[in-house]
């Protein structure tokens, strides 16, 4: 008697069929075993620290040649500015970007103040604080409108603009209004 042949239909159909088995089988089994939780970000522990984990360094210290009172300090050598309040009390200091033509170390105050305008490197710059001039050359503290740092001086230009941040110009803004005081130390 020859061999039967079994249709591939009924392969197909038994092959799925112990699939599907198969598959609740381990579901079953699965759903036996242990589950994971979800744990509220609040309960979550908090992860190891080391003992002895460094603190951000200490702003520098307001320069001692800066004089007494309520005061903006700018180090040329530090590229630094600090907003002294009347107790000696530094309440913020900052990074600048100076310009090519530097003020002369000594005592001045702010002269004139503008909202904004076009520096001389073509920038829109705004919070304008003029302090003083030196060979022609008006020294004033700004910041740029769209908060970028100044592009490199071509050389030869001679500018007297003292970029700050954003956020710096506008605490610089309000904090030095006319006749505050302004120390340029090296």
């Amino acid at each position: 008697m020859p061999a039967r042949r079994i249709p591939s239909w009924a392969w197909v159909t038994g092959l799925t069929a112990g699939a599907v088995a198969a598959v609740g089988f381990l579901a079953v089994e699965a759903s036996h075993g242990a589950h994971p939780r979800a744990v509220p970000r609040a309960a979550a522990p908090a992860p190891a620290r080391p003992s002895a984990e460094p603190s951000p360094p200490a702003p520098p210290a307001v320069p001692a040649a800066s004089g007494t009172g309520r005061r903006i300090v700018y180090s040329l050598g530090a590229h630094r500015v600090w907003l002294v309040d009347a107790s000696d009390t530094a309440r913020r200091t900052f990074t600048v970007w100076p310009g090519s033509v530097s003020p002369d170390p000594g005592t001045y105050a702010v002269s004139r103040r503008l909202d904004a305008t076009t520096g001389s490197d073509g920038v829109r710059i705004e919070h304008i604080l003029y302090f003083t001039a030196k060979s022609g050359v008006y020294i004033a503290f700004s910041n740029a409108v769209d908060g970028a740092s100044p592009p490199p001086a071509a050389p030869g230009t001679r500018t007297g603009g003292i970029r700050l941040h954003k956020a710096d110009g506008t605490a610089l803004w309000t904090f030095g209004t006319a006749g505050t005081r302004v120390v340029v130390v090296r």
